[in-house]
């Protein structure tokens, strides 16, 4: 259970005592710009895939580029470090509220007024935006904040990660640049890519495995141990990828399934390395393996998109 926090002068238990005032670099570390790049990128591709043009849209993918980085995925980071305040507290004691740059109840402050901000500038883009907003929003709060915290479980929270931050992401770029849902195809190879995601955000349990351990959150680093976890995050990522160049090849998108086969072959090559000692290579494979994921994805946007 976590911890009150009874006033703005007094942090929790365990923390460090409250330095006066907040500074702007203390917010903006809480909202984690490094975390911004997926959803931003998939918001791309998902421009990208709609086939439309920019021609009188830029406002509206400035905005959306917005919202679905600095807004809603630095919402979800704030609420994160709320409500993951006391496992920071042991696996990143610097972080800005267990060190207490940002005092009181002052994160979750912050995570409200970016909840509403995020909601208003999803209602300026439209009604499917709108509502795609809203559904971010929700997860955002559902992944850490009692009572569904789905990233208590090792398999639901990297699985609700993966599709707000991919799937969401993608479908927001698609409808802002086309007016419309995606279509039928463009959905299908969205999910794929969310369902693919899965494993990259398990990737990222391999630095907190001993605070989640003490925690009692049950990652999967946690539950099936490092070595199987990183096993299953690169199943999981490399089967979803075969999937999309199947589907690829089978609608006539030659170009794209060819250059997604390209950067997966890359990517098997580099797990072997993960698998060795995934607690020390995860950050080398988040920069080799899971940009050539990324890659795929804006090539298999390229291709729906009638680019390539």
């Amino acid at each position: 259970m976590e911890q009150s926090v009874s006033s703005n002068r007094t942090a929790p238990t365990g923390f460090a005592p409250a330095r006066a005032g907040m500074r702007p670099g203390d917010v903006l570390e809480l909202l984690k710009p490094i975390t911004w790049f997926p959803p931003m990128w998939a918001f791309m591709c998902g421009a990208v895939s709609s086939g439309a043009g920019l021609e009188g849209r830029w406002w509206f993918v400035a905005g959306g580029v917005l919202l679905a980085g600095p807004l809603v995925c630095g919402t979800s980071q704030a609420v994160n470090d709320w409500f993951d305040r006391h496992v920071d507290a042991i696996n990143e004691p610097d972080r800005p509220i267990p060190s207490g740059r940002i005092p009181g109840r002052w994160g979750l402050y912050i995570a409200c007024i970016m909840t509403v901000i995020s909601a208003s500038v999803g209602w300026a883009l439209g009604p499917l935006v709108f509502a795609a907003a809203l559904v971010g929003l929700a997860f955002a709060w559902a992944y850490s904040a009692p009572p569904f915290r789905f990233k208590a479980n090792g398999l639901v929270g990297p699985l609700v990660c993966g599709l707000t931050y991919e799937g969401l992401s993608w479908f927001t770029g698609a409808t802002v640049l086309a007016g419309t849902a995606p279509t039928v195809e463009n959905g299908i190879i969205l999910f794929m890519y969310s369902l693919g995601a899965h494993g990259i955000m398990v990737l990222n349990d391999f630095k907190a495995e001993e605070g989640d351990r003490q925690a009692g959150l049950t990652s999967l680093p946690v539950t099936m141990g490092v070595t199987e976890a990183a096993r299953f995050a690169c199943t999981t990522m490399a089967s979803a990828q075969i999937v999309v160049i199947c589907l690829l090849a089978i609608w006539g998108y030659n170009a794209s399934a060819l250059v997604v086969t390209g950067v997966l072959a890359g990517q098997i090559a580099a797990m072997p390395k993960l698998i060795r000692d995934p607690a020390k290579y995860a950050p080398w494979y988040n920069g080799v393996g899971v940009t050539l994921y990324v890659l795929g994805m804006l090539a298999s946007a390229l291709g729906l998109g009638g680019y390539i």
